[in-house]
């Protein structure tokens, strides 16, 4: 006979009503917790043959869509600024998903015209397939700082970078034949307005960054619009993908990443409201691989679902003026590559 001498009595934990609060707190906080850590993309899909490029994936969001691709077979191009950052990057992406070989670092700075320039000529050197592209790295709300091309610093790296990159990548995509571009934005657009005649914010009386940030992320979302509708028939889809608001490294510039007690008193706060990386890298891991929007273009999505979008975002007249204006900054029509893909959608 066991001895029960000794021992709580289990008819007695019903003689309180604080075991049952507790578990109902626990039980609450961790709906909450699932809450803010949003939709998870389930597909099973795999990419064994495929070649990936992700931006900014040396850490945060590009480093954990990375892994999910490596993880689902594919070729994988870390293109970063940060090399030494994203060579530690691969050897943890190797060691998750057991890949050897198949995940290579080439150097890319997006403030610079010129390395993508570079980039692109190194890709085409060492492949000849591209199935998709996602266009993550970023950086938001920082310093007043001009690109050595000339453009506020956010508007180069988060948009025109990326509108240079692609463009200059599409010969090679349309040869795989078909594939699917993703490109990150952010809530934010909700407050953009696209100013042609202040494109860098220089003539504000006060440089306004969250004003650039909320700019460029427009810029994204009609960038999407635009590539798609030029792309109409090519087997090349581009979807708008928001991570949510995620407790990664673009927020280096926030007093809750600069501050060392701010940031000690905050971290019970970010950790619970705030997706990890791997959460927020869901939504453009769903619009990689997910089956069921395969036959879908130039949509955005949140949370793993197609959503609706301000009204300033579907404005096709504004669109298209952005696409030409972005031409000229970039220079593009100089590049022999991307000179068919430009006139291929301009009737």
């Amino acid at each position: 006979m066991v001895n029960l001498e000794g021992l709580p009595n289990p008819d007695k934990i019903f003689d309180s009503w604080y075991p049952i609060l507790i578990g109902i707190v626990i039980g609450v906080l961790y709906g909450f917790r699932a809450y803010f850590r949003g939709a998870q993309c389930y597909s099973a899909t795999k990419l064994t043959g495929k070649t990936a490029i992700v931006t900014g994936a040396s850490s945060g969001i590009g480093e954990q869509i990375a892994l999910d691709f490596a993880q689902r077979g594919a070729r994988v191009i870390l293109a970063c600024k940060n090399e030494e950052a994203a060579k530690e990057t691969v050897e943890y992406i190797k060691r998750k998903s057991k890949k050897k070989h198949d995940v290579v670092v080439l150097p890319l700075d997006l403030s610079s015209f010129k390395s993508i320039r570079k980039f692109v000529e190194t890709f085409k050197t060492m492949e000849n397939k591209l199935h998709i592209l996602v266009n993550n790295a970023g950086t938001m709300m920082g310093p007043q700082k001009e690109t050595e091309d000339k453009f506020e610093e956010q508007f180069q790296v988060n948009y025109l970078g990326h509108f240079l990159l692609t463009n200059l990548l599409l010969d090679v995509m349309k040869s795989s034949g078909s594939g699917r571009i993703i490109n990150v934005t952010a809530s934010a657009y909700k407050l953009g307005e696209i100013n042609f005649d202040d494109i860098n914010g220089e003539k504000e009386a006060e440089f306004n960054s969250g004003k650039q940030f909320s700019q460029c992320k427009l810029a994204v979302i009609l960038f999407s619009q635009e590539l798609a509708r030029r792309l109409e028939g090519t087997g090349i889809n581009v979807y708008c993908a928001n991570p949510g608001i995620t407790n990664t490294n673009i927020h280096r510039h926030f007093v809750f990443k600069t501050n060392a007690f701010v940031s000690l008193s905050f971290s019970p706060f970010t950790w619970f409201l705030m997706k990890s990386a791997y959460d927020g890298a869901q939504t453009a891991i769903h619009c990689a691989v997910a089956d069921e929007v395969k036959d879908s273009t130039g949509k955005y999505y949140s949370e793993c679902n197609e959503a609706v979008l301000e009204s300033q975002a579907i404005d096709d007249d504004l669109a298209k003026k952005l696409w030409q204006e972005s031409v000229k900054w970039t220079r593009l029509e100089r590049d022999a590559t991307a000179v068919k893909s430009l006139n291929s959608g301009d009737s």
